[in-house]
């Protein structure tokens, strides 16, 4: 077992994520169980993984990140108005859920409904925190 954070370790730690203008976290297991993840496989977001690198078991850290830096930019492109025809009639509509779609390869997006009236929905498939400043704060506990 290691006592330092390296690129491709295992890692046990309590993690927050949470906008810095602060508010309740969107993600924490400070009041639960530690998670464990696999650094280098995707299970976290690189510029997240980049953080914990260098850390050694028992630091508690806070680190606040640049919009678009953990979650892409917003890209406007990714934002589409669809008709009320056009979606299926059992998919209950209102504004701020999730619905997911599914393309012609069966590959499946959610997409968050950000307007809504008689004739349209307007659909924005950029993650939730795209574009946005995060605050992750990060506690070691084991590494190996």
């Amino acid at each position: 077992m290691s006592d330092t954070v390296k690129p491709d370790s295992l890692v046990t730690l309590h993690f927050r994520i949470a906008l810095p203008e602060g508010g309740a976290a969107l993600i924490s297991t400070f009041e639960s169980t530690p998670a464990t993840l696999q650094l280098g496989r995707g299970e976290l977001a690189p510029a997240l993984e980049a953080r914990l690198t260098g850390l050694a078991v028992g630091r508690h850290e806070v680190f606040d990140l640049a919009p678009g830096e953990v979650f892409g930019e917003h890209k406007p492109d990714l934002v589409e108005r669809f008709a009320r025809r056009d979606i299926p009639a059992d998919i209950e509509l209102d504004v701020h859920t999730v619905i997911e779609f599914t393309d012609n390869d069966g590959n499946k997006f959610p997409g968050l409904v950000r307007e809504l009236d008689d004739q349209s929905a307007l659909i924005d498939f950029n993650h939730p925190l795209a574009g946005r400043a995060v605050r992750f704060e990060v506690e070691v506990i084991g590494v190996s």
